[in-house]
């Protein structure tokens, strides 16, 4: 027998194969298969009393019994749903907000740490200096301003940038942004696309 094994609930009845509606009393089984593991089986309340209840346990050989609720599993997130690094960064790009410019640097270094862009070139421009990135399977060159963020700037920084790729730039009103991006000067963000 192993020593962990998860089975999880059955979305249907194992007797009689119709589906549980949520809230639905069900039975769940638990019979030893000897040599192999124990195995779950989860039936209606109709089986039950059909095929299992009333002295049931010594002809039909299962070992536990409890009944229970079933719950429709709540709906999976669609992984696409959260944004990717570099998803996101070409939507902060395409924003040319200032106050999302120390995001878009994470997240270009984050990247670059990545092997998804690299550095091209380092310019100086108005006395910033300038990051020229090119993702490197698409060729699209982007062009960041390094904000040159302080030290006590980083964390509030970071928490943004994980806020935005959990939940994207319009983020659910039950979520406070009690650490907005740290204010910066003038920013200017850029992309352009070789062709």
């Amino acid at each position: 027998m192993n020593e962990w094994n998860i089975q999880s609930r059955a979305s249907a009845c194992e007797a009689c194969a119709q589906p549980f509606a949520d809230k639905q009393s069900l039975h769940t089984l638990l019979f030893d298969e000897h040599a192999e593991d124990l195995r779950r089986m989860d039936i209606c309340e109709a089986c039950w009393q059909s095929q299992f209840s009333d002295g049931a346990r010594e002809r039909k050989g299962f070992i536990s019994h409890w009944q229970g609720i079933f719950e429709v599993p709540p709906a999976a997130v669609d992984a696409i749903q959260k944004e990717t690094a570099e998803t996101l960064l070409r939507k902060l790009i395409e924003q040319n907000d200032p106050r999302y410019a120390p995001a878009a640097f994470i997240l270009a270094v984050m990247l670059e740490r990545k092997r998804i862009l690299k550095v091209k070139e380092q310019i100086v421009r108005d006395g910033k200096r300038v990051f020229i990135y090119e993702q490197l399977g698409t060729g699209d060159v982007f062009t960041i301003a390094d904000p040159a963020l302080r030290l006590d700037q980083l964390e509030a920084v970071q928490r943004d940038v994980a806020a935005l790729l959990e939940h994207g730039l319009n983020p659910p009103a039950t979520i406070p942004n009690d650490n907005p991006p740290p204010p910066v000067a003038e920013q200017t963000v850029e992309t352009t696309t070789q062709s």
